[in-house]
Formats: structure tokens, C-alpha cells, sequence
């Protein structure tokens, strides 16, 4: 009897607790672990996205650059779908049977009873249209978003642009992105995008068994709003940008103005350029495919700071400052200028556009004397009892602090840094360390191995406008509504060369517009003292480029510039004048240049022919006639430059081993 008790208590224990551990794990899933309560509302609920507005972007005086524009992507859910007029259907949307068709499978494999995108980015007109037939369409429904707009189509490369995510995107967010958002992609879109994408929110709806929607779930308790990203005030003069581009139409090249005493850019022109607009709508994939594509020009290729170029004469400037500083020249210091400068023992010579005689620093600057800056540099390397490596690493260093040689840090993806070798790359050239200023003079008139952006010769104006120190560059000048600026934008970053050195240098660039016998006199601004340099870069592949930059006015500089115009000829005849107009308008907002300046800048083309595609079974027909066409055409084009050219040419210092060793 005892016996049964004692079972009876331990079947009634194992009861009890086998309810106990029932209630607990009922408790923890209803009251702790909301989780199935979330599993079980999501087949009575329905998420519907809103998507935020990117924040908007803006010029310096509060123009808009980049703006949003409503459209609505048009969802459907499979199994809703009944007897539609597909023509009809097709016709509002401007699809045809076909493409209906593959989005309808596409969505079903997607899941039958639940909604995804059937188009995407239909226009306000669009929808317009489609709504007034909407009840015929049952499964079919529209979520609103919103899209950028460029009211003026200006500063692409500047704005970038933005594109759907995908899965790379995703998965490097850690889960932020979700498919169907939009990510910046390029620019300043890309650059500041945590700021300016904003955050998503969620409307939760009650639907039935057939996911037709009955209401709003648990009274929106669980739904959260859209927040719209910060918008943006950036650097930029609306009025400037349009004309820089209207300027630098049917030109390659680029131009970028900076105001000194921030380094907020006030321009920023990279030409040939594409309208921005093109990459947003239904048709941007084809759009983005056909810029891709074309060779000739490369309009998504960002020339401000991705383009490296041989500066030419305005390094002169750059050479003039930090030789000073070096203690190897100073203001009264004299070198003769016989039409141009001998090195290697004689055996090579870089010539000079004139017989300037007798000339000092500052009468160097304002007519571009290369033979000046022959000497110059030699005396850098070879006048200061160190070996040539040793002795250029310290003219290497010196010019880095101008910005040559290494990036910025412009508020902008994809900067690169230029050019400027080490002395290990003429050491290992050279086969040995014994090599001296002859063997890389070109350098000394920003030839050679050198190559540096447009956007660092804008700033090498801003360092001298400023006598010795530069602000980063940057685009966007206040963040939010509180217009934030960046810690790193306003940090004073020195160029290494003493104050007392730029007064002279600053003389010569001012006699260099505003004498007759300065190379820029066609240039001059009435009532504006501008200071600048120009320059022809040499380009083994055509005509020189032609590069010009200055800053404006002389006391208390407001701007400062660099033009850049591929494959032009003379600085001073095509950069020069685009400078110019460009300063102009920005102090005095006019343009006092003579008409038919203005016309022979705005008319120009300098766009390459656009490459042909060559039939392979043509091309080796003609090999053998091709070759000996070749080579005649080099023989015309060496007479022809024998007679039009004058005797003293500039050779360049990489040939002068070959020729004479």
C-alpha cells in the first residue's frame, strides 16, 4: 500500500512538472520572446517601405543644385492578379506584351501572395495616367518615393549620381541597405552619403488570406516614420559653374577656382561633361552604358582630380619660391638667357621662347624664361655638395609641401595623386647614383616624369595667393541645418617657404598680365590686378596643352584658378582667356572681354575625331601600305616642324642619354 503512495506522488510530480516547464516556455514565448507573436502578425501583415528624400544639395548662396522629384514604383502581389487588359496595361506603362510576361513570372518566382516591384520609377505623368484606370488593375498597387532632379543639369562629376543596390552593397552595410534602395555612387552623392540618405521608415497594414489590405495593424504601434537625409551646402557658384562649362564646351581639359582664404572650391569644371540627369529614370542603366562606352572623350573620366598633366611653365613658380627658400637664389640673383639654357657638357639644350639677356627673378616670372630655371635647378642639385639623389630628395620634398606628388584629400572619391618621382627611379634608370640635374632638367620647367591635377595647380595659387599656407579643398561648406563644416577643412596647412620669399614671385606674376612684356598682357582684367602664369605643356601625343592659373585681386585675393584646355597650343592664347572671364564675372559678375574673344573661345572645338572601328580583314590588307603611310607621314610632319619651328627646340632630358652616350 505504501508502495502505491509512493508512486502515485512521483507520477503526480512528474505532472506537475511537466506543466510547470509547459507555463514557463509558454510565458517566455508570449511575454519575453516576442518573436513568434512577430511570426505569427507577418501573415496578417503587410510592410510598406517609405522611402526617405535624399537630403538637397545647394550652391554657396542657396541655389539648388540637386533636388528630389516624387515617382512611384508600381508593386503587384501574383496572386491577386485576374483577368487584366493587358494591352491597356501595357500601353499606360510603356511596356510591351513580352516584357509584362517576364515581370509577372519574375514576381511570382519572387512569391505569389506577397507584393514586389513590378516597374520601377514611374514619372508623376505616368502615374497620372495609370490612375485614372487603377481599379481595373486589381494586384496592382504604387509605392511612392523620390528620385534627384538637377534643375540646371550642371556639375556632374562634382554631384555624382546614385543607382539601386546590390548585393555587395547589402552585404557590406551589415544589413542597413536593403534591395530596392538607393546608394551614391560617385561624387559628392558618394562621399557624404550616411549624411544625406536619411532613414527609412515602415507603414504596417492588416491584410486578409487573399493579402488584400483591411486596415492599419494594431493602430500603427509598430510603424515608423521616414527621416529625410541632411542636405548639403556646398562651395560651388552656381553662376561660375554654368559658365566655366559653357566655356570649356567642345573642349578636354578642366577647370577649378578656389577661394583662398577657405579652400572652398567655387568651381569645379571637368570637360567634356554629360547632362546629370541622364542617370536617373527608367533609361539610367542605358544611359550610364553609353557614357561608358564612349572612348573619344570620357565623360565620366573626373579630370580635376584624376587627370595628371606635365605642368609646364607655371611649376616656374613652384621652382622660384623653394629655391629661394633653399637659400640657392634670392630676389637680385642674375642669370643670362642666350635663348636658352646648355646642359650635359654642352651636348644637350633646352631652349628658350626668347632672348631674354640678362634676367632677374622676378623679370623671369613675367616673361617665362626657361633658361633662368635651367640654372635654377641645377643649382639645386648640383651646387649644394650633396650627391644628385640626395640633393634631389630635398628638392622633392619641398615641392610635395606645394601639394605635388600626393592627394589632397578633396571631399571627393577617386583623387588621384599625381606625379613626381623618387631619386630611386632615376637611380635605377640610370643604372647607377652618379646622375646630376642634366640628366632630368626638364623637370626644372615642369616637364619630364613630372604630372600633377588641375585641381593641385589651383591650389599651388591658392598657397601664393596666401604667401605660404593653403585650407584642404573642399566642395561642401556647411553639413545639415546647422551648416557643419568639416575639422579637416579648416586646418592651415604650411608650404614650407618663408612669407618674405612670395612678394617678389607675386610682382613677376603680376608684371607677367599687367606689363607688355608680360606672356599674359592679353589677359588683363580692367581694374583687377590679377596675378598668374601661363603655361604650354608639352604633349608627345599632339598639340601642347595649354595651361593658365592666377589669382585675383592681388591685395586680399578672393579667388584663384587653374585652366587646363588639352591639346589648345598656347596658354596665354585659350587658357588665359577663359581665366580671365571666369575671374571676372566672379568679382564684377560681368564680362568686359572683347566679343570676338568671347566668340573664338565658345566656338572652339578641340574634341578629338572620334575613333574608328577597323575591319580586321581591311587592316591586314592594308598593313604593308600602312606601315610605309606611317612612316612617310613622320617624315612630312619632321620637315614641315624643321621649317615652321624655330632652330632652339626643347629636348627632353630622357633622350639625351640615348642621343649622346
Amino acid at each position: 500500500m505504501n508502495s502505491f503512495f509512493a508512486r502515485k506522488y512521483v507520477v503526480s510530480g512528474i505532472f506537475i512538472a511537466i506543466t510547470l516547464t509547459l507555463v514557463a516556455r509558454l510565458f517566455y514565448l508570449q511575454i519575453i520572446d516576442d518573436s513568434y507573436i512577430h511570426s505569427a502578425n507577418s501573415n496578417v501583415m503587410r510592410k510598406v517601405i517609405i522611402y526617405p528624400a535624399r537630403g538637397v544639395i545647394l550652391d554657396r548662396k542657396g541655389k539648388v543644385l540637386v533636388q528630389n522629384e516624387p515617382v512611384y514604383d508600381l508593386m503587384v502581389t501574383p496572386r491577386e492578379v485576374k483577368e487584366i487588359d493587358t494591352a491597356l496595361f501595357c500601353k499606360l506603362i510603356d511596356i510591351d506584351k513580352e516584357g509584362f510576361i517576364k515581370r509577372m513570372e519574375k514576381a511570382r518566382v519572387h512569391s505569389p501572395y506577397r507584393a514586389s516591384i513590378f516597374e520601377k520609377q514611374l514619372s508623376v505623368r505616368t502615374w497620372a495616367q495609370y490612375q485614372e484606370y487603377q481599379y481595373q488593375f486589381r494586384g496592382f498597387y504604387v509605392q511612392k518615393r523620390t528620385i534627384r532632379s538637377y534643375p540646371d543639369s550642371i556639375a556632374a562629376q562634382f554631384l555624382g549620381y546614385v543607382s539601386e543596390v546590390n548585393e555587395k552593397d547589402i552585404e557590406r552595410s551589415n544589413g542597413f541597405y536593403r534591395s530596392g534602395d538607393y546608394i551614391g555612387r560617385s561624387g559628392v552623392e558618394r562621399s557624404y552619403e550616411d549624411l544625406i540618405r536619411g532613414k527609412r521608415g515602415v507603414n504596417n497594414l492588416m491584410v486578409d488570406a487573399l493579402n488584400r489590405p483591411k486596415g492599419v495593424f494594431m493602430e500603427g504601434k509598430y510603424d515608423t516614420l521616414a527621416v529625410a537625409g541632411e542636405g548639403l551646402v556646398s562651395s560651388l557658384d552656381k553662376d561660375l559653374q554654368i559658365l566655366g562649362e559653357n566655356l570649356m564646351k567642345n573642349k578636354l581639359g578642366s577647370i577649378v577656382a578656389i577661394e583662398p582664404a577657405t579652400g572652398e572650391i567655387l568651381a569645379y569644371v571637368s570637360s567634356p561633361s554629360y547632362n546629370p540627369n541622364m542617370m536617373v529614370g527608367r533609361q539610367s542603366g542605358n544611359n550610364y552604358m553609353k557614357l561608358l562606352e564612349d572612348k573619344t572623350t570620357n565623360p565620366l573620366f573626373n579630370r580635376p582630380i584624376q587627370a595628371s598633366y606635365p605642368p609646364g611653365s607655371v611649376f616656374k613658380v613652384v621652382s622660384a619660391l623653394t629655391a629661394q627658400q633653399a637659400g640657392v637664389i634670392d630676389r637680385n640673383t642674375v642669370f643670362f638667357c642666350p635663348h636658352g639654357y646648355s646642359y650635359g657638357g654642352g651636348r644637350g639644350w633646352m631652349g628658350c621662347t626668347h632672348y631674354h639677356g640678362s634676367t632677374t627673378l622676378q623679370r623671369s616670372v613675367a616673361v617665362s624664361c626657361n633658361t633662368y630655371y635651367g640654372f635654377t635647378y641645377a643649382k639645386m642639385i648640383d651646387g649644394r655638395g650633396l650627391s644628385g639623389p640626395k640633393a634631389y630628395d630635398l628638392w622633392r620634398n619641398a615641392v610635395t609641401q606645394f601639394g605635388i606628388g600626393h592627394k589632397l584629400g578633396i571631399d571627393l572619391p577617386g583623387e588621384k595623386p599625381g606625379l613626381l618621382p623618387t631619386s630611386d627611379f632615376y637611380t635605377k634608370r640610370y643604372g647607377n647614383d652618379k646622375w646630376r640635374s642634366s640628366f632630368n632638367i626638364s623637370l626644372s620647367i615642369g616637364q619630364g616624369e613630372m604630372g600633377i591635377t588641375p585641381l593641385q595647380m589651383a591650389n599651388i595659387m591658392a598657397i601664393v595667393a596666401n604667401k605660404g599656407f593653403y585650407y584642404r579643398p573642399h566642395l561642401i561648406k556647411g553639413i545639415g541645418a546647422q551648416k557643419i563644416t568639416k575639422k579637416e577643412f579648416t586646418e592651415k596647412i604650411s608650404a614650407g617657404v618663408d612669407e618674405k620669399y612670395y612678394p617678389v614671385v607675386i610682382q613677376g606674376m603680376s608684371d607677367a598680365v599687367n606689363t607688355p612684356e608680360g606672356t599674359a598682357w592679353a589677359n588683363r582684367i580692367p581694374g583687377i590686378e590679377m596675378c598668374g602664369k601661363t603655361g604650354t605643356a608639352q604633349n608627345p601625343h599632339g598639340e601642347n596643352h595649354a595651361v593658365f592659373f592666377a589669382f585675383a585681386p592681388r591685395e586680399n585675393p578672393k579667388i584663384a584658378i587653374a585652366v587646363f584646355v588639352e591639346n589648345a597650343g598656347y596658354g596665354g592664347t585659350w587658357a588665359g582667356p577663359i581665366a580671365s572671364m571666369m575671374v571676372e564675372k566672379y568679382l564684377k559678375d560681368t564680362i568686359t572681354a572683347p566679343k570676338y574673344i568671347q566668340d573664338r573661345i565658345y566656338k572652339a572645338n578641340f574634341l578629338p575625331a572620334p575613333k574608328k572601328v577597323v575591319d580586321p580583314k581591311v587592316k591586314d590588307v592594308k598593313k604593308a601600305d600602312s606601315v610605309k603611310s606611317k612612316t612617310d607621314t613622320l617624315k612630312s610632319k619632321r620637315q614641315l616642324a624643321a621649317l615652321t619651328k624655330p632652330k632652339e627646340t626643347i629636348v627632353h632630358h630622357s633622350e639625351i642619354k640615348r642621343r649622346y652616350e
